[in-house]
């Protein structure tokens, strides 16, 4: 390698570009710029307002705290159900005043004076609900109109019962402890508006109102075609809504006994800042609760500490005018170029030197030599299948594979003319085996491992295993389980090919070519999924070796086969047995003279091998030119390799024809015939293996005879 490679090899394998990608793709990105924007604001302002965090100071400003997060909270759910609510200043008051009302005009208990503010917040709610969710009215000016006219019937009460509620001697311990005490050292706003908090942010993340308040908030059309009740879910967001104001309002009574001509004026303007400015979307279906609170916290801390600091009302409108402008931007253009800012840092690709290898060019002489012998290939469900990545034969020699349909075909016995659906999994049924039950197993892309019993019922064995801490992208999912095979002990050992990609996406890891594949293993002793080796390019086919100790899986993209030891002096290590192939490795699968057949998806190319070198055109190439145009890997010619004990290459057969099997990613050997599948071919080969053993079966060779 020269200076100029190695230089290369430093600046894109060991910089971690692709963590930008990684972190801008998570949702929680949405919330790091307002918990920014909340530690400079309580740094900045506690910094210039002396006894800023003195205890005194704190609990009074997390009273009115706890009392405007109640509302934005309310304010937020409306929002992610696509909805808008201007009405929560005018509720809040009007709340307020029932239960000042209620408490000091007819001195009655505490709890009805509660009662009254949340049937006055639930009266206006379910107006507003009905009016925008039922009437299908626009919420912007159903909730102005609501806001105004629920501003002139407070004014004119205060105005008429303001006096009374003044020279009303009512008294009671538990209306002021609600007003002045403390729990735990927490005021009750704040704690009544984290109580709320997580049972809203379980509610909606966890239940089936939550998600359809969400689903609603994407799109209406869509909701409504999956059969969510549209109108009943946006009814339900602003009756949660004017709950919240009701509770706040209530609150609020009790923390000054009293309620005058500015309660709650503005306070919509300020529940609204705080949700757009804490990540809400004003599009509806994305933010989060969280989001609000942090919102909540920056609106309270910046008005609070303006005033403290001399400024004016004036002042503090203009801020808050503002920050909801700045939120509102960010926010809009964030949602439309998020996409192409992906597209931009995302794919990532390294720096790669593939090692020389020997030519399979017809007439070589190399053990590698590709030849014609699969052109003569039987067929079997000629244009009756798409894609049979992999191909599986009972023990009554019916041959199973899957389809990109996400369907199991069954072909039966003796001539697999006729076929059936034997189960519909989903996804991409990938990788096949079969257990000591005759349970079928299968590495589905996208989902993760899977069960189908003999009775056809489908059983999900794994979708995840346990993160990696030190992991920027959340490994925990299977996002490309490929094959598998199975130990005597009932384990199950397969490939995650990549970590970064979905299995659609394979193309797209290729060209990036980072060592995100890994090899895992299911216990279905007690159902967990362990990480036993990580870091390959492309981990693809895995078979057990024929004495049980050990397994071979295949590395695509380095065009490589591994060793994995389960037992004696090397267990728990891997080794590379065969390197620098030609063509890129996929399934692997015993053959009846105790040696190994393993399938090429495609075959190396000059130009490709020297792209990997070149990290940088890659980039380039990923972000100015058409996915279409894009350099991939060659996936049109491949075939099948033959290996023994001493990774010796003893046979190579290919389809140079091009017209029956040019592309194979798995084989499968059985009493004689071996049974070829391709992920891009509409037909499954029979190829009849000379000298083989016509009664050799591989359920007898993993299990035993049949009893």
């Amino acid at each position: 390698m020269s200076f100029r490679e190695r230089l290369l090899a430093w600046r894109y394998n060991l910089v971690p570009d692709h963590a930008i990608g990684e972190i801008l793709s998570k949702r929680w990105t949405d919330n790091a710029i307002p918990f920014l924007a909340l530690v400079i604001t309580v740094a900045g302002f506690g910094s210039a307002i002396p006894g800023f965090f003195k205890l005194y100071s704190l609990q009074e400003s997390t009273r009115q705290l706890g009392e405007l997060s109640l509302v934005v909270i309310g304010v937020t759910v409306v929002m992610l159900g696509g909805g808008i609510d201007l009405a929560v200043g005018s509720i809040f008051a009007l709340s307020a005043f029932a239960a000042v009302s209620v408490f000091f005009i007819f001195e009655l208990p505490t709890w009805l004076a509660l009662a009254a503010a949340l049937a006055t917040g639930f009266l206006f709610g379910a107006i507003n609900g009905y009016l925008i969710g039922f009437m299908r009215l626009r919420a912007f000016i159903t909730t102005l109109v609501t806001l105004i006219i629920g501003r002139a019937g407070y004014d004119i009460l205060v105005v008429n019962f303001g006096s009374r509620v003044q020279m009303s001697m009512a008294s009671s311990d538990l209306w002021d402890f609600i007003g002045d005490g403390t729990l735990w050292g927490m005021s009750v706003p704040v704690l009544t508006a984290l109580i709320l908090a997580i049972v809203s942010h379980v509610a909606l993340t966890r239940s089936r109102p939550g998600w359809h308040v969400q689903a609603v908030g994407g799109s209406r059309r869509s909701a409504h075609n999956a059969g969510i009740r549209v109108r009943q879910t946006v009814f339900l967001t602003y009756v949660f809504s004017g709950l919240c104001s009701g509770a706040a309002g209530f609150l609020f009574a009790t923390r000054l006994s009293g309620a005058g001509p500015g309660t709650g004026h503005g306070l919509e303007i300020l529940a609204l800042t705080a949700a757009v400015v804490g990540g809400n979307s004003l599009g509806g279906g994305r933010g989060s609760v969280a989001k609000g609170l942090m919102g909540a916290v920056i609106v309270l801390v910046m008005t609070n500490g303006l005033i403290r600091l001399g400024y004016g009302t004036g002042t503090n409108q203009m801020v808050l005018g503002m920050l909801l402008a700045v939120a509102v931007t960010v926010d809009i253009r964030w949602l439309k170029n998020r996409h192409k800012v992906l597209n931009e840092v995302y794919v990532a690709p390294v720096y790669l030197k593939m090692g020389e290898p020997l030519s399979a060019v017809p007439g070589s002489g190399t053990p590698y030599e590709l030849n014609n012998r699969l052109s003569v290939a039987d067929h079997i469900g000629l244009g009756e299948l798409e894609g049979p990545e992999d191909v599986i034969l009972d023990r009554d020699d019916h041959l199973y594979c899957g389809t990109r349909h996400g369907e199991i075909v069954r072909f039966f016995a003796p001539d697999y003319t006729r076929s059936e659906v034997f189960a519909h999994v989903g996804g991409f049924p990938l990788g096949l085996a079969f257990d000591r039950d005759q349970n079928l197993i299968s590495c589905v892309g996208a989902m993760g491992l899977y069960k189908i019993t003999p009775e056809r019922e489908v059983i999900r064995l794994s979708a995840e295993t346990r993160r990696s801490l030190t992991s920027i992208q959340d490994d925990a999912r299977l996002r490309d389980p490929n094959d598998l095979d199975i130990a005597p002990d009932g384990k199950i050992y397969f490939t995650d090919s990549t970590k970064r990609y979905d299995a659609h996406d394979w193309a797209v890891d290729s060209i990036e070519n980072r060592g995100t594949g890994r090899l895992l293993v299911y216990d279905p002793a007690d159902g967990s999924t362990r990480t036993l080796l990580d870091g390959y390019r492309y981990t693809n086919g895995v078979c057990m070796a024929h004495d049980n100790k050990s397994l071979f899986f295949a590395e695509s993209w380095r065009c490589r086969i591994h060793r994995y030891w389960l037992e004696g002096p090397k267990a728990g290590t891997a080794e590379c047995v065969i390197k620098d192939m030609p063509g890129y490795t996929d399934n692997i699968n015993r053959a009846s003279d105790g040696t190994y057949w393993m399938a090429w998806l495609g075959m190396r190319t000059p130009s490709f091998d020297l792209s990997l070198r070149h990290p940088a055109m890659r980039k380039r190439m990923t972000r100015r030119l058409p996915q279409d145009d894009w350099l991939f890997p060659n996936i049109n010619t491949g075939g099948v390799v033959k290996f023994d004990e001493n990774y010796n290459i003893i046979q190579t057969m290919g389809d140079l024809s091009g017209l029956s099997h040019p592309m194979v990613t798995s084989m499968r050997e059985h009493k004689g015939h071996l049974f070829i599948g391709g992920i891009l071919n509409n037909r499954i080969g029979r190829f009849r293996i000379e000298g083989a053993n016509p009664a050799w079966d591989a359920n007898d060779a993993y299990w035993g005879k049949r009893s």
